[in-house]
């Protein structure tokens, strides 16, 4: 599938006031919420005994933690994760993040590069996986790898 998509932003400020509110008042698995040239911003909401599922990137990502407990694996090494944590992973690690708690994890995280297509919605990480197997969720031809 081609990386068709809408044009790049406007080089202008993104601003997104109370992140941490607008990461918690979404239900779905993932959502982008901007796509630049260099990087993508996705929040994130993982159920109860859920999980991202383990994967490795070709690019960077940053999460940040604003809701729920989880237990990171990144690179082999285990670590919990509360409200307010940063992990970053580098790009070619196989990481993956649970959701050990009793409310939903939530979480923003940067890609740099993009990741996603730039109009990303998967209402369920199901969702998600079958839409990445096919192909259907590339990012911008226009993002630079």
């Amino acid at each position: 599938m081609s990386r068709s998509s809408p044009p790049p932003p406007a080089k202008k400020m993104a601003y997104f006031p109370k992140i941490d509110s607008t990461a918690h008042s979404s239900a779905e698995f993932r959502r982008v919420l901007w796509t630049g040239e260099h990087s993508q911003l996705v929040i994130m909401t993982i159920p109860v005994g859920g999980e991202i599922g383990e994967e490795i990137h070709t690019v960077d990502q940053h999460l940040s933690f604003t809701e729920g407990t989880a237990k990171a694996i990144v690179g082999g090494e285990e670590k919990q994760i509360n409200p307010g944590d940063l992990v970053i992973v580098p790009a070619g690690t196989k990481h993956n993040f649970l959701n050990i708690g009793k409310t939903p994890l939530v979480l923003y995280t940067v890609y740099a590069p993009a990741e996603h297509n730039a109009k990303t919605v998967h209402h369920t990480k199901e969702e998600g996986d079958e839409l990445e197997d096919a192909g259907k969720d590339e990012p911008p031809s226009w993002a630079k790898h």
